[in-house]
């Protein structure tokens, strides 16, 4: 027996592919055209249902698995919104030499850029409540870090996964899960043996509707605990939530008339943006799983734009797609212009000259951009999300 998952080395060397990729190369080479040079742009031309933008992320993870192949590659910012046909990636190069990796960067670019668009997306859900990621149950384990790291760009506020402190430099956080309280078979019991034996930094978040009433676990946990208490969290199951909105007004105002007004009140379960636009009146918090962790697809898709033939570029794609390469002009988060890549942009509405920002990240296989924090990534989704809405 063993885990059925791709290691990093036949990531990086291409084995990770699809069969037709390594078909065509065996013709570019009997054809005598692994020499020839192409410009292949990245581009989603439909969006998720009900999405208006998307973010994409990923981008470090593809220069990896790209550096030492004699390329060229133009990005956009890892972190940037974008919209349906602009160009968010670019690689030039000798055909042969990344053919067989289109599979694998857009595999990168779609998984990542998925789960921090949905991210984002309930972060303007939750307003400013806190957000929590707990969707690392929801998919392959040794996915784990990475789904943290791209619901985090996108602008949880922390997430629940182990390992994201060795790969992400984030600190897990999370609750308690129901097993600690039935196996105590007592919730009283359960809280205070977690009081007991977490460290004074863990926040003592009590779930409270294991066996009870929701309200009559709050006031129980409240009055256990007393001061010690900072939350308690309602993951009621769908089977019997009823309306979850009045569940937790209830449970606040219960909290309120006894003098807890200092705890709060963290909802998870199966909650969406829709839910999460309800209940951020009532709620302090929200944690969020699979939603996030296995969201829409924003489909990416890799075409040849551009062929170098007789000296020059010849613009050239598959129908229903537009020829040459293009760049990207932004003058705000909902602003932007697509140009021809020898063309110069219009001014933008206030008059100030747009930001080109497609741009080259990596020169003949070698990665020329500066790092990016992952704080500095997270930082600048949410200061574009100021200029979006859902």
């Amino acid at each position: 027996m063993q885990m059925y998952v791709a290691k990093e080395n036949e990531i990086i060397n291409g084995e990770a592919t699809d069969v037709y990729f390594t078909r065509v190369k065996t013709i570019l080479e009997k054809e005598n055209l692994k020499d020839l040079r192409v410009r292949a742009e990245f581009h989603v031309y439909g969006l998720p249902q009900g999405y208006n933008w998307a973010v994409l992320s990923g981008v470090e993870e593809v220069l990896h698995v790209m550096k030492e192949r004699n390329v060229d590659i133009y990005s956009l910012p890892e972190g940037t919104v974008f919209y349906e046909r602009e160009p968010i990636m670019m690689i030039e190069g000798n055909y042969y030499d990344f053919a067989e990796m289109e599979s694998i960067v857009l595999g990168i670019l779609r998984h990542y850029s998925s789960i921090t668009t949905r991210a984002a997306r309930m972060r303007i859900a939750a307003g400013n409540k806190t957000l929590l990621f707990f969707g690392i149950r929801s998919i392959h384990p040794v996915l784990a870090p990475m789904v943290d790291r791209a619901a985090y760009i996108g602008g949880v506020d922390a997430v629940s996964g182990v390992l994201s402190k060795k790969y992400n430099n984030l600190e897990p956080t999370g609750t308690m899960p129901h097993s600690l309280v039935i196996v105590f078979n007592d919730q009283k019991k359960a809280w205070l043996s977690f009081d007991k034996h977490m460290d004074p930094n863990v926040p003592r978040i009590m779930l409270v509707d294991t066996f009870w009433d929701e309200r009559a676990e709050a006031l129980l946990a409240a009055k256990v605990l007393g001061e010690k208490l900072q939350g308690v969290r309602l993951d009621t199951p769908g089977s019997r939530r009823g309306d979850m909105k009045r569940i937790a007004e209830e449970v606040r105002w219960a909290l309120d008339l006894e003098g807890f007004k200092n705890v709060k009140i963290i909802v998870s379960g199966g909650l969406d943006e829709d839910d999460l636009i309800e209940l951020r009146e009532i709620a302090d918090g929200f944690g969020v799983g699979t939603s996030i962790a296995f969201p829409p697809s924003v489909d990416i898709s890799m075409d040849i734009v551009e062929v170098y033939e007789g000296g020059k570029w010849i613009p050239r794609t598959k129908r229903g797609k537009l020829p040459g390469a293009k760049k990207l002009y932004v003058c705000s988060p909902v602003e932007h212009y697509i140009v021809p890549w020898e063309e110069q942009p219009p001014q933008c509405r206030d008059g100030n000259a747009p930001e080109q920002i497609l741009k080259k990240q990596m020169e003949n296989g070698r990665i020329i951009a500066p790092p990016i924090s992952l704080e500095e990534k997270r930082k600048y989704v949410i200061e574009q999300l100021k200029y979006l809405s859902l």
